[in-house]
């Protein structure tokens, strides 16, 4: 599919900016919805900066506002390896994550030990605006997904379905536990993603735009995107809470068994028909 016209017009952008960084840096890689061409009215801009050694933040502002980058701030965690400058650059919104060799190795060798972040799916769809050879070195070892490492997420992504009374699901839909209720809906269906792209050997991406980045899988429950805003959405907390939990039932159908998955399978199970029942004597 071509890339979006917005997507061009912020690559370029993204291009001014790596024009104007010293040659000191090594590796430039634009990520994020620029990078897969999907960009829209409200996209940034995201790249990866990679120096030799590690860079103060001060540093980091400083090249960032040599290449044009204004209003810049930062935010995440301080005093840690990643350094992260945000700013504007031709009024378009950029992030800029700044990484030292060293810490770029060791953030690939995480992925690989079960890191559960999104950089794995950067870096495989990234694209290099400048390369020392970094950027084809991740994407070869990326290219394989580990059966072990897919079998680890997707146990530990059913770790929380279980363990105890199915009935506790009911004090969920209780008048006045509208936030519990989301809080749980939410981390149940960052977990329904989980097993989903692990099941299918794909890296897990941010949330975002997931109908979009689930409708080339193979492996997943039917309308996979759907069912979850159905369920953020419905006002009526039984309903919500039943639609998720049967997308969560259809989810562990599919994945191979395992100590938690097969845990999951009984209490989901049991969990749904008290939520129906329930629902019924409503």
């Amino acid at each position: 599919m071509p890339a979006t016209t917005r997507s061009v017009v912020l690559r370029s952008v993204a291009q001014g900016i790596e024009d104007a960084l010293p040659s000191a840096v090594e590796e430039v890689v634009l990520t994020g919805s620029v990078s897969r061409g999907v960009a829209d009215d409200v996209s940034d801009i995201e790249m990866l900066i990679v120096t030799a050694g590690e860079l103060e933040l001060a540093d980091c502002f400083s090249l960032a506002a040599a290449c044009g980058v204004t209003d810049l701030g930062t935010w995440g965690r301080q005093g840690v390896p990643t350094k992260r400058v945000s700013g504007y650059r031709e009024d378009v919104p950029v992030e800029l994550i700044w990484w030292s060799r060293s810490h770029a190795a060791s953030a690939v060798d995480a992925i690989f030990a079960g890191d559960l972040s999104s950089t794995a799916d950067a870096i495989a769809n990234g694209v290099a605006l400048r390369t020392s050879g970094l950027l084809a070195q991740w994407q070869e070892r990326l290219r394989h997904y580990p059966d072990e490492l897919a079998t680890a997420r997707i146990e530990d992504a059913a770790l929380t379905w279980g363990g105890f009374a199915p009935a506790g699901l009911l004090t969920l839909v209780r008048p006045g536990e509208r936030l519990a209720l989301v809080e749980r809906m939410v981390d149940d269906a960052s977990r329904i993603a989980r097993i989903v792209f692990a099941l299918n050997r794909v890296w897990q991406p941010t949330l975002k735009r997931l109908a979009d980045r689930a409708a080339t899988l193979t492996q997943k429950p039917e309308r996979l995107a759907e069912r979850i805003e159905e369920a953020l959405t419905e006002p009526d907390p039984h309903r919500a809470l039943i639609v998720l939990t049967e997308l969560q039932v259809d989810t562990v159908a599919l994945a191979p068994d395992g100590p938690n998955i097969i845990r999951a399978r009984k209490w989901l199970g049991e969990g749904r028909e008290l939520l129906l029942e329930d629902f019924r004597r409503r």
